[in-house]
């Protein structure tokens, strides 16, 4: 894991997953994700997902996730995340809705490194898209 100017950029092999019930609650997360984001599995569960949500993240980002997986259908997007202690990851998310056996509804996070040129993409859109909120 490297630290360059308060972002940590995942490795190539860096694979970041959660699980959420319906309302984004936090039912699990693996390791990794748990190292990125700066807590420990334990302050996770039971949180809302939106505990590492990045401020520089628009809200039109988030509209657009809920809307997509809430209607049953998988999101693909790319998002910057902040951690407990004040620095960021940016990555590549898919989101995957799903229904256990037992008819509960959540969301399966995966989520892999983002290139440097989609950071730099992204970073530009979504200023632009806070600057219009």
């Amino acid at each position: 894991m490297e630290l360059i100017n308060n972002e940590y950029i995942l490795e190539n092999k860096s694979f970041l997953v959660s699980e959420t019930d319906e309302k984004g609650i936090i039912r699990f997360a693996n390791d990794e994700f748990c190292q990125f984001a700066e807590y420990s599995l334990d302050e996770l569960i039971g949180k809302p997902h939106s505990i590492v949500r990045d401020p520089d993240m628009p809200k039109a980002a988030f509209k657009d996730l809920w809307e997509t997986i809430q209607a049953g259908k998988r999101w693909k997007g790319f998002v910057k995340n902040g951690t407990k202690n004040g620095k960021f990851y940016w990555v590549f998310a898919t989101i995957f809705p799903f229904t256990s056996n037992d008819n509960s509804k959540g969301y399966i996070s995966c989520r892999r490194r983002a290139s440097r040129k989609e950071v730099e993409k992204y970073t530009k859109l979504y200023k632009q898209m806070k600057e219009r909120e």
